[in-house]
Order: C-alpha cells, then sequence, then structure tokens
C-alpha cells in the first residue's frame, strides 16, 4: 500500500514510535551519501621503462610505436649520450591524441622530454622553440624534427644531434 499524503500515515501506523537518545544523535546529522566517483587513471601504450624519466614523443599513425629504421637511429642516438630504452618512455601520440600535457605530465613524471615533429606536440603545451632546449616547470624541453625530415637532411640531424648532447 502506498501513501500520497502524510497524514494518511497516522491512520496506517497507530502505534507511536520513538527514537533513543542514542540513536537520535545517529540520525539528526545524515546527509544523503554521494557515490565516490572515481576518474580511471590514465593508460598509456608506451616503449621502454622510464627509469630515467625521459619521455621522447612522437606521431606515426601506422605503427604502434615507431618505423623499426627511425626505432633503431632512436635508439643509437640514445646510446650515444648514455641511455638504453629502459632508460625512456618512447609513447607515439597516434593513439592518445585525446590526452593533454597536464596528463602526460602526471603519469609520466618527466625530467627531460623529446619531441619529435610537429604533430607529437600535446595539445595544453606551451610553445616551444624549434631544436633549442628549454626548461619549464622544471622540465627539459626540446622540439625537433621528426625523423622522417631529419633522414634525408644532414643539417636537420646535426641540429638534432647538437641538442641531444647536452642532455
Amino acid at each position: 500500500m502506498k501513501a500520497e499524503e502524510s497524514t494518511a500515515l497516522r491512520f496506517l501506523f497507530r502505534d507511536d514510535l520513538y527514537l533513543l537518545n542514542e540513536d537520535k544523535e545517529a540520525y539528526t546529522n545524515l546527509q544523503p551519501s554521494q557515490p565516490e566517483i572515481e576518474t580511471p587513471a590514465p593508460r598509456f601504450n608506451y616503449l621502454g621503462s622510464n627509469k630515467k624519466a625521459f619521455l621522447i614523443i612522437v606521431y606515426y599513425p601506422e605503427h604502434e610505436h615507431m618505423a623499426a629504421e627511425h626505432l633503431s637511429a632512436l635508439e643509437s642516438t640514445l646510446g650515444r649520450v648514455g641511455y638504453t630504452r629502459d632508460d625512456v618512455a618512447i609513447l607515439n601520440m597516434h593513439g592518445h591524441a585525446a590526452s593533454g600535457c597536464s596528463e602526460l605530465i602526471a603519469y609520466f613524471k618527466p625530467k627531460t622530454c623529446v619531441l619529435l615533429g610537429k604533430s607529437s606536440v600535446p595539445s595544453g603545451m606551451m610553445r616551444v622553440d624549434l631544436n633549442r632546449m628549454e626548461k619549464h616547470d622544471g622540465i627539459k624541453l626540446l622540439h625537433t624534427f621528426s625523423f622522417e625530415e631529419m633522414i634525408p637532411d644532414v643539417a636537420k640531424k646535426k641540429a638534432f644531434w647538437e641538442q641531444m648532447k647536452t642532455l
């Protein structure tokens, strides 16, 4: 049976209801409980182990991570400056285009970040001059050419190498 009016309740329930003093405290400050909304942590598919907080962001729509020849060239360059694949995280922005700069920084906590190509720049990132190491919020940033641009151009490879030596 459903009572629409609160006055009808006294006809339905003839017994008196009483609360004990210790029960009154439990019911006086009740607020409707709100379910806790948990935001799932972003998951990123990347190469490496990020042991030295070194993030390398690339953009390859046709590959999961990078083209094999470009990955080989990158690993060779990293080896010459004393890094291995385990020291870095190589992230292909093609699979994470919706992720912004703040999400990447919160997840990877980079001390150094290299952006390879114009398309690799995440949304919300401050403008960084091309081929010039800059420091922003304690993070060393280098925005340089993509390997597609560098491999056929010796001057671009040299400019990239000069900046990588300063890491």
